[in-house]
Parts: C-alpha cells; structure tokens; sequence
C-alpha cells in the first residue's frame, strides 16, 4: 500500500537511481513525483513547477541538451498532461525536465511542449518516449497511436500524427523498457508487451505478451513499467480518496527479441 499516492497514475522507472521508481496521482492533486522503492517505501518527493489541468503519465528517456548546471545526469523526465475526458483541448502538454534526485525537493523549470492532434481532441493516458519521439496512445475502444519529435532544446509546438493502433483497448499507462527493446501497455484488466521496434515502425501492431491481471485484484488499475530484466510494476488507485493506492512488482517472462532481419 502507498498511502502517499490514493489516485496513482503514471508510473516510470529511474534512469538515475537504480531501484527507484516515480509515480504520480492523477489530476486535482499537488504535482508532486513520488520516488518509491520496490517495496512501496517513499523515498523522496519532489516537486514540478508547473500547473497541470489533467497529468495522467510520466515516462523516463533520453534528455537531449540541458545546461550541466541544472544537475542533468542524461536523462529526462517527460509528463504528459494528456487527459482530456470532454475532448475540448486545442492542445496537450508534455513537460521535459532533467530527472532529479530523490533527495531533491523541486525539479528544474520544464521544457513546455503544446501538443495538437492532426485529427482533432482525443483523451490519453499513456505517454511513451523512445530517442526524441514521442508516442501518445489514446484511451479509446481501438487505441491509436500518435507521433510527434520532440524540441532538441527548449519547448514549443508540435504536432501529433496518428501512426498506428494497438490491440487493446481503454489504455491507461505505457512506458519503455529502460534498455529500448520493449513497450509495456496497459488498462485496467490486461498487460500487453510489445516490441519497441514494431511498435516504432507503426501501423496495425500485436503484442509480443498479452497476460491478464484480473487475478491480482487491483482496486482500480492504472500504471504500467518494465525493467530490462523483466520485473513489472503496476500501480492502482486506492477504492476512494482515504484508501491508498497499490504497488505491486513481479517478475515477467520477456518475450524472445525480434531477429535482426525482423526489425525496421
């Protein structure tokens, strides 16, 4: 049980410190990283200067060109302010911020990313970022895949491409192996590992793994990571606001890797 975090939502694995996972609750809530280690033990909390009208995800990956003295290790941080239950936003955020430490009680000023659908407003959960590209996968009965690069430096506008669809459907997290070689989605009920190649390349994919997590009986399942060694974290919501939330890690048969000849 996290009692910090009733309303989890996206979850990450740390890039900077091994055994450190960050984990957030949903919208109308203090923007604030929790850093839990794999026993659900609050190790840190760090807060985002930043005020979010729906985050829903926060994923770990490259972090092109931050000034050293921001305390940079290589790596970002990318929230994803993505939700959008009317299908009323122009646009989404997604925040870039060098990955603090643990210990550190604020980030750094983010990078401010405004994101547009080429085919209008859809509602999002899940956020996966590979190199400087970014995928948002939206929370629909057919979940689409959309596209957009990331800003080498600094914010600005971009514009989000459909590039494909996935076989499952009401998406509520997703994230990147921390080694590139895997994508793990989830929704409430199944997890699906994909491979990060098929799944960069686009169209019509099918996960390499799909297994259920109906027998963990999770209140209300909502975030997805996987570790290169095949540990999976998924976090849930708490039944109602004085509940926690739920941190639950198990070790997951990776699929075997695509061959050379197979990948794009």
């Amino acid at each position: 049980m996290v009692p910090d975090v009733p309303e989890a939502s996206g979850m990450a694995i740390s890039r900077r410190t091994p055994g450190i996972v960050w984990l957030h609750n949903d919208s109308g809530n203090l923007t604030v990283l929790f850093a839990l280690d794999a026993s659900g033990v609050v190790r840190g909390r760090v807060r985002v200067p930043i005020r979010a009208r729906d985050w829903e995800d926060v994923s770990t990956a490259t972090c092109p060109s931050f000034d050293a003295a921001q305390g940079t290790s290589g790596d970002c941080l990318y929230i994803a302010d993505i939700g959008d239950n009317a299908l009323a936003r122009k646009n989404v955020q997604i925040y870039r911020v060098p990955e603090p430490d643990p210990g550190d009680t604020e980030t750094a000023r983010p990078d401010v990313i405004n994101a547009a659908y080429a085919d209008g407003a859809h509602n999002a959960e899940a956020l996966v970022v590979i190199g400087l590209d970014a995928f948002v996968i939206t929370k629909d009965r057919t979940a689409g895949v959309y596209r957009a690069a990331m800003p080498a430096r600094g914010g600005g506008d971009v514009t989000l491409q459909r590039v494909g669809e996935l076989d499952m459907e009401v998406v509520t997290d997703a994230e990147a192996s921390p080694d590139g070689q895997w994508v793990v989605v989830r929704n409430p009920s199944e997890v699906g590992i994909y491979h990060a190649a098929e799944f960069v390349r686009g169209g019509a994919v099918r996960a390499a793994l799909t297994f259920s997590v109906n027998e963990l009986r999770e209140p209300q399942g909502e975030g997805v990571a996987l570790g290169s060694d095949g540990t999976l974290y998924l976090a849930s919501e708490g039944r109602s606001w004085s509940q926690a939330g739920r941190l639950i890690s198990l070790r997951c048969p990776l699929p075997s890797p695509l061959s050379p000849s197979a990948a794009p």
